[in-house]
């Protein structure tokens, strides 16, 4: 499970620790999950990987300037939304609702200082870059005095979240959601996202929804390329089967609400529902990924000849016909 990085008055920011999920940093993966209370503020930040947030519960109003920072997309974002965060993306987050906000980032960190883990840099707070600078530097940046300089710098006392007053009024959405930067992944069983920002260099990361009932199966299925897969589960349980190299089982494991699951590249995993059923979130490596899968219409065993089948499994032709008609 994930654990509590920074709690304040605004919410709170949970990890998950690369000592703890090692997974994490050998894939060069990372995960984050946000909550914000009632008034709660996430600071203007960007960050050193590009990331996909996923909205378990709630809603909020989000803010971000890409590209050369001349242009700012504010959005509603509500529970089923996802939301595209490319990587140097000044964002900022607000919840002005009566109920929490539940946030779950997942994303890659081949670029990230530490390998497993999304580092933040604040524009605003207690942690915020202003702070780093003398008072001289920034009345010499922003034309102010020296006494003026310390107040920018030191008003702020909430590192991550802060909790706005009443009376302190943010920009309002122009449109509530943006195919550049989010899409709602919550209209069907199995549902998709994929970004690509509008710079040069692509958004490599993808997100799928799947929506299991009560006892049923999702698998088996692999990515074709070279892409990881992150699971988070919303709601309800399961169990999950991963099986890698030479057919070895490397996780046999039961699923829960708030858990994080990593499928390594090529690797064939099956999730099973309980009875009350599973809902999963996930974020693939790939902006256009490729799956294999080992059932359904269009896996292995349907399209291979029966007789090839057969062959390779060295069983009567009654059970490959069973498995192609269940199949």
């Amino acid at each position: 499970m994930a654990q509590v990085f920074m709690k304040e008055e605004g919410g709170e920011y949970y990890t998950w620790p690369s000592p703890e999920f090692s997974v994490l940093s050998e894939a060069k993966l990372g995960a984050g999950k946000l909550v914000l209370r009632p008034r709660g503020f996430g600071q203007p930040h960007y960050a050193d990987s590009s990331k996909i947030g996923y909205v378990v519960q709630g809603s909020c109003t989000v803010g971000l300037i890409s590209g050369n920072g001349s242009e700012e997309t504010v959005l509603k974002i509500n529970e089923g939304d996802a939301i595209a965060v490319p990587l140097g993306v000044i964002s900022w987050l607000f919840n002005g609702g009566d109920s929490d906000l539940i946030m779950v980032f997942m994303g890659e960190t081949s670029q990230a200082y530490t390998p497993g883990i999304f580092s933040y840099f604040f524009l605003t707070g207690a942690m915020g870059v202003l702070t780093g600078f003398s008072p001289e530097f920034v009345s010499k940046v922003y034309g102010i005095t020296e006494k003026e300089s310390k107040t920018l710098q030191i008003s702020q006392t909430a590192k991550l979240i802060s909790k706005l007053d009443d009376g302190i009024k943010l920009p309002e959405p122009s449109i509530r959601i943006s195919q550049k930067f989010a899409f709602n992944l919550d209209h069907n069983d199995c549902s998709s996202f994929n970004f690509n920002a509008a710079e040069n260099s692509p958004f490599e990361l993808s997100a799928n929804l799947v929506k299991l009932d009560a006892g049923s199966v999702f698998g088996p299925v692999f990515t074709k390329d070279s892409s990881f897969q992150m699971i988070y589960v919303i709601r309800g349980s399961g169990r999950i089967q991963i099986v890698g190299g030479n057919g070895k089982l490397a996780l046999d494991s039961e699923m829960e609400a708030g858990q994080l699951f990593v499928v390594p590249k090529f690797f064939v995993a099956v999730q099973i529902a309980d009875g009350q059923g599973m809902e999963c979130f996930s974020v693939v490596t790939s902006s256009k990924p490729r799956f294999g899968r080992l059932t359904g219409n269009a896996s292995a065993w349907e399209t291979l000849p029966s007789s090839l089948v057969q062959a390779s499994l060295n069983v009567t032709p009654q059970l490959v016909k069973l498995l192609k008609s269940e199949n």
